[in-house]
């Protein structure tokens, strides 16, 4: 019997693999990319499992330009202004790009733009 090769001990880089040019993990906002809500609003890390995120849309409590949404598989890209609660508060964010893989909180914060005011401390009176 000869010996085909088989698929064991193949050492060679398939286009697109993981070679020297791994890809961007922010993709830019012209790229025109959308994304799924839920998969979105855990990778800027808005929540920390990506099925809290799925309920809290299920439940009604996102808008996504002004419209309740209860379809976490409703897409959203750049220029989409989403508000949600998030424990106490209400965000209101304006969704700036996708991105490849949830990654770090430094990286995650490109993702969007917060369109809330900051909010006032308020100071201790003597």
């Amino acid at each position: 019997m000869a010996k085909t090769g088989g698929g064991r001990g193949r050492n060679r880089q398939e286009p697109g693999g993981r070679g020297g040019d791994a890809p961007a993990s922010v993709i830019p906002a012209g790229a025109a990319q959308k994304l799924r809500l839920d998969k979105w609003l855990w990778q800027a890390r808005f929540f920390k499992t990506r099925t809290l995120a799925a309920s809290v849309v299920e439940e009604g409590h996102v808008r996504v330009n002004g419209t309740p949404v209860s379809r976490p598989s409703r897409e959203v890209g750049a220029g989409d202004v989403l508000t949600f609660p998030q424990g106490r508060n209400i965000r209101l964010i304006r969704v700036l790009g996708t991105a490849v893989r949830r990654g770090p909180a430094s990286e995650a914060q490109t993702l969007f733009l917060d369109l809330d005011a900051p909010a006032a401390t308020p100071q201790c009176l003597e």
